[in-house]
């Protein structure tokens, strides 16, 4: 059952010695791992509340807890040109799912909307920065905070597995399956250098203020692996002209050599992503998230495919 807002607020003020509660509302980020509110003080300063429902999460969220107070000081020392959530203290649930809440102070700046950036040197620009110097943070950073590491081979392969298994329910269309097998195998698109990742990058994690990136949230999924995993949103839904200005200006923030396959790989990540979700209804037994993913990867299929067969036969 979910906790009540009241109940989180009530843990926000034993987190945070002195804190105010004023008001309280349930986040829209409230999800399966967590649950998740806003607090305002009395002064109008508004804080997030994060709480795990379950024993895997709240061991994820002590360890983003620690990597997002790494972040700040990177942000502090001009390491990284964008803000994170800052922790502000930790109390322990009473309930049978143990663990901590977390109370973090909330990003400056509004959510991003993709749909309103337009291409050239203004906010475009600054998403490629900032994804950047995401990739140019020294591995170490995840690698002391226990988080997983991956060599470019052993994230091609740990690939392959997934659709392995992904393959092996019967639930994957055939021509889908065979493209990713033709990709993953394709040895040439996989050879990069592993970066730091964020590794769940979209329009709600971005906080923007005007033509500047001002802060990145929700680190959860942290690890060293493949930079063109922080790509995958924008390859499946920023206009071609938009993404060209935000890679433009993420090759120039890199120190690494030039990735000829990033964006297809990025563009592999993004299709993918729709197995992961079907896979995550098979593994929890939700028939509404298996109908689901396989009503998207039936669209996926058609967007591939037979859109293309109409064409060449016009």
């Amino acid at each position: 059952m979910p906790r009540s807002p009241l109940a989180l607020a009530a843990l926000a003020s034993v987190a945070v010695p002195g804190l105010d509660v004023y008001d309280v509302l349930r986040s829209p980020h409230t999800d399966a791992d967590f649950d998740v509110v806003v607090v305002k003080d009395a002064t109008g300063t508004r804080w997030v509340v994060r709480a795990p429902k379950r024993p895997a999460a709240g061991a994820a969220l002590e360890a983003e807890r620690s990597l997002l107070s790494a972040l700040a000081r990177a942000h502090d020392t001009g390491l990284v040109p964008f803000d994170v959530p800052r922790p502000r203290g930790a109390a322990t649930l009473a309930d049978a799912e143990g663990g901590r809440a977390v109370v973090y102070s909330e990003i400056a700046g509004s959510p991003l909307v993709l749909s309103r950036v337009d291409p050239g040197p203004g906010l475009a620009a600054a998403i490629g920065t900032a994804l950047a110097a995401i990739h140019e943070l020294p591995p170490t950073l995840i690698e002391d905070e226990g988080l997983p590491t991956y060599t470019a081979e052993e994230y091609r392969e740990r690939r392959m597995a997934e659709l392995d298994a992904a393959i092996d329910t019967g639930k994957i269309p055939p021509r889908l399956a065979d493209r990713w097998e033709h990709q993953l195998e394709n040895v040439a698109w996989w050879r990069f250098e592993p970066t730091v990742v964020h590794g769940d990058l979209g329009e709600h994690q971005i906080h923007v203020r005007g033509d500047a990136v001002v802060g990145i949230g929700d680190w959860m999924d942290a690890r060293v692996a493949d930079p063109a995993d922080d790509l995958a949103w924008l390859a499946a839904s920023a206009p071609e002209d938009v993404l060209e200005s935000i890679t433009e200006a993420y090759r120039m923030g890199r120190r690494e050599a030039r990735d000829p396959h990033l964006i297809d790989r990025a563009r592999l990540a993004s299709e993918l992503a729709l197995v992961r979700w079907l896979m995550y209804g098979v593994r929890t037994d939700n028939e509404d998230v298996i109908s689901d993913g396989e009503g998207m990867l039936a669209d996926l299929e058609t967007l591939l495919f037979d859109d293309t067969l109409d064409d060449a036969e016009a």
